[in-house]
């Protein structure tokens, strides 16, 4: 149905988003690893001025179906509804747009209703992406200016590739087929991101679902066969115009994020490993006389731990990779977040000088080698690490999750991952600290599923895209 006026939660500016009331409930992507329950959303309370919600599950949504591995997912509608050229105003953010990183169904959740409550209210079978686009396994959704764009890691039927983008229409959420016009060069898969107003296309490579699934290959990540190159593509005409290549001893180049701000183009991409010397990184692209170009600007070391604490992917190493596997970038464009799932930290860097970020805090949680407790449960040790992260619209809260993808939990942390989620309040003196009164864990808060991917109620960092200064 149509709106009047446009919904409150899109806004044209990053500049109004961040003036924007704070998010009172988080989305919480759960999944149960032997695939004999159904995964969920939980919903999580994060009004602080509700004692009985905060920092509890307060829903819980089960799917219709086993064996989704839920991962990332998106909004049907956002504040790129309001671009000039691609206009939706009078639609609403009513939907989560939940794939199953396994199955390759995709859910339509309903969250308007009974936001505590959701309810599933489509269900697009496997079948459907691979007729209509030629993919399976959709791993990131974005609300975009033709429709809901969907990254895919494999062919249809779960072949092998190439991987590539599905658009869904961003009403009747059917499939309306392969966005790319031309892909030149690219075929692996993973993150989708753009340049709105440059009309630019950015994408990033993880690897074919036969590469993934089973967890990580050590003879293809040491034969450097991840993905390790950027592409670039003309958004409004889907056509490949460019990849740069980190150079093959950059493994996994994963999540991307775009500065807000549509007057720019730049942007960083986290990058996992170097086969190297188990190093992770941080690039920024950046625009360079019409083309764009690349330059490392972080390095993040791996940490020395004696074998006996190293799982046995690691022992040969006597180390423990960062593995950065997420990275947000504040609304305001100030503050870049990354996550180092393997030691357990999560870093912040101040990239108001996107070519010299400088690191102005850090907090520890869990760490293949350190398992550093949460202070509202001193005495647990804690497994995974800062994975997925999520920053609200005015900067000042930071959400992590601790499972990174089901096989690769249990390749780093054999003694079982857990499930847990923590809050981060960011201070304005550039410091980091963890809120002691926000830890929904373990088997009670998300009944026996592990968290992963967050999303905040009215939009976050990592969800919109904005067509004015």
């Amino acid at each position: 149905m149509a709106l009047w006026k446009p919904d409150p939660t899109f806004y044209p500016s990053p500049r109004d988003a961040v003036a924007a009331p704070p998010e009172k409930l988080a989305y919480v992507a759960t999944f149960d690893r032997a695939a004999a329950r159904p995964d969920a959303i939980a919903v999580v309370g994060t009004d602080p001025e509700d004692s009985r919600s905060y920092g509890q599950v307060v829903g819980f949504t089960e799917l219709p179906e086993t064996g989704d591995e839920l991962h990332h997912f998106g909004w049907n509608m956002c504040s790129s509804a309001l671009c000039p050229y691609a206009p939706h105003p009078h639609t609403e953010r009513r939907y989560l747009v939940v794939p199953g990183l396994r199955s390759s169904r995709i859910y339509v959740i309903d969250v308007i209703d009974d936001p505590a409550t959701p309810k599933v209210v489509k269900v697009l079978g496997p079948e459907e992406l691979a007729k209509r686009a030629g993919y399976s396994r959709p791993h990131t959704v974005h609300c975009g200016p033709e429709g809901l764009y969907v990254s895919c890691l494999g062919g249809a039927d779960g072949a092998d590739g190439p991987g590539g983008v599905a658009i869904l229409d961003h009403e009747s959420f059917e499939v309306l087929g392969r966005w790319e016009v031309d892909r030149q060069d690219q075929y692996l898969a993973y993150d989708l991101w753009w340049h709105i107003a440059h009309d630019v296309a950015v994408t990033s490579e993880w690897g074919t679902p036969s590469m993934i699934e089973d967890g990580i290959n050590p003879e293809l990540l040491l034969g450097r066969k991840y993905g390790h190159q950027l592409h670039f593509w003309d958004l409004r005409r889907r056509r490949h115009t460019q990849t740069i290549d980190l150079g093959d001893q950059h493994q996994m180049a994963l999540e991307l994020r775009p500065a807000h701000d549509p007057t720019k183009k730049y942007g960083f991409a986290g990058v996992v490993v170097s086969v190297e010397d188990l190093s992770a990184s941080i690039w920024l692209w950046h625009d360079d006389k019409d083309r764009f170009a690349v330059r490392k600007v972080i390095t993040i070391p791996a940490e020395p731990a004696p074998a006996e604490k190293l799982p046995p992917l690691l022992k040969d190493f006597g180390a423990v990779p960062p593995l950065v596997t997420d990275i947000d970038l504040s609304v305001d464009d100030k503050w870049l977040y990354v996550s180092c799932w393997g030691t357990g930290a999560l870093k912040r860097y101040d990239v108001s000088d996107p070519f010299n970020p400088a690191e102005a805090g850090e907090v520890r949680l869990g760490g293949i080698a350190t398992e550093t407790p949460h202070p509202a449960a001193p005495g647990e040790p804690l497994r995974g690490g800062p994975q997925m992260v999520e920053v609200s619209r005015d900067g000042e809260r930071v959400y992590v999750t601790n499972s990174l993808y089901g096989s690769w939990d249990d390749q780093f942390y054999p003694a079982g991952v857990g499930a847990w989620m923590a809050k981060i309040d960011a201070r304005t003196d550039g410091g980091v600290s963890l809120d002691p009164g926000f830890f929904p864990h373990g088997e009670e808060a998300f009944r026996g599923r592990r968290a992963h991917q967050v999303r905040l109620q009215g939009g976050d960092a990592s969800s919109d895209s904005y067509c004015y200064p």
